[in-house]
């Protein structure tokens, strides 16, 4: 790497990359992922000769750093992509290095897949989940804050740091009506733990998670059955918690019992309950202090499906008082 001492507007920084493989990989097939940092630093040209790239302007030593951080990645294993590198983008502005938050490993799935924290506000949330006994992932749709949260309950469970996961949620309807499904309570609010279960077997696959449930490891419950219980030696998670009342997030906060772990995740944009107060809002202000607990927002920067939803969530952001 070399700097030269011109203006910032001339600035030009140079870097040589490994080889034509890692190259290959960083600026894509095409080039198109040099056209997206292209266009995150209009104000810098970017010149790419051999295996020396060259980069003039004032931006022109993020930008050097962000090739750095994006050559880390791929020396990881890891691909690169246009949302991979918009994200890496955020990353490098914030000084954060990119190259350390996405090479943590939350879990590995049955696939063999990884699951790892894919921006910096999910890492934020994987570490507490890691240090904290409660842990609060407050955010939108989109955020990872159930995914990761299963994900490093299955860790925990494979490390024998807990001995069963309970995954729990409020049978609070979004608009419809539980007494129009059939079935028994448990077979009314199965759909609603649908997204927990979907990430139960992405970790561990639908026949481990069944073998898991069945053998009473892994227990899905919603809300309601938690009452009067002491939850030893679990990992549990609450989700959708902004469909708790006041009342319901007491009772559920004073379940944890000695070597247990808890995250409870809610986005208060979405509150559910008809006309009630929801316990999550101001939550916060309460328990401010209490060692042990940890609360991680996390917002439309860390949506982390399709593009137009964390532009949906930015809008709806802009407008919220």
């Amino acid at each position: 790497m070399s700097i030269d001492d011109s203006p910032a507007s001339d600035l030009r920084v140079t870097t040589h990359v490994k080889n034509t493989r890692l190259l290959t990989g960083l600026l894509g097939t095409r080039d198109e992922n040099l056209r997206v940092i292209e266009r995150a630093y209009p104000q810098s040209q970017i010149r790419v000769q051999g295996n020396e790239i060259s980069v003039t302007g004032p931006d022109a030593a993020t930008v050097l750093r962000l090739f750095d951080e994006l050559v880390l990645i791929l020396e990881s294993g890891q691909n690169l992509d246009a949302t991979k590198i918009s994200r890496t983008v955020d990353m490098v502005a914030d000084n954060l290095r990119p190259s350390e938050v996405l090479a943590h490993e939350v879990v590995r799935g049955v696939k063999g897949k990884s699951v790892r924290p894919s921006t910096a506000g999910q890492k934020r949330y994987t570490d507490a989940i890691e240090s904290s006994i409660i842990t609060f992932g407050i955010g939108p749709a989109g955020t990872g804050k159930s995914y990761l949260a299963v994900a490093a309950a299955v860790q925990a469970l494979h490390r024998r740091q807990v001995n069963r996961i309970v995954l729990t949620r409020p049978a609070v309807e979004a608009g419809e009506h539980l007494g129009f499904l059939p079935g028994d309570l448990m077979a009314k609010v199965d759909p609603y733990l649908r997204p927990l279960y979907d990430a139960l077997y992405d970790m561990v696959g639908p026949d481990g998670a069944q073998r898991l449930i069945e053998k009473g490891t892994i227990e899905v419950a919603p809300l309601a059955f938690m009452r009067g219980r002491t939850l030893n030696d679990a990992f549990i998670i609450l989700d959708e918690a902004q469909n708790t009342t006041p009342e319901q997030m007491k009772m559920f906060l004073t379940r944890i019992g000695f070597g247990s772990k808890c995250v409870v995740t809610g986005d208060v944009t979405q509150v559910d309950l008809g006309g009630g107060r929801s316990g999550l809002p101001g939550l916060e202000k309460i328990l401010t202090g209490i060692d042990g607990i940890s609360f991680v927002h996390l917002g439309s920067r860390d949506v982390v499906r399709h593009r137009i939803v964390a532009d949906i969530v930015a809008a709806y952001e802009s407008v919220t008082p």
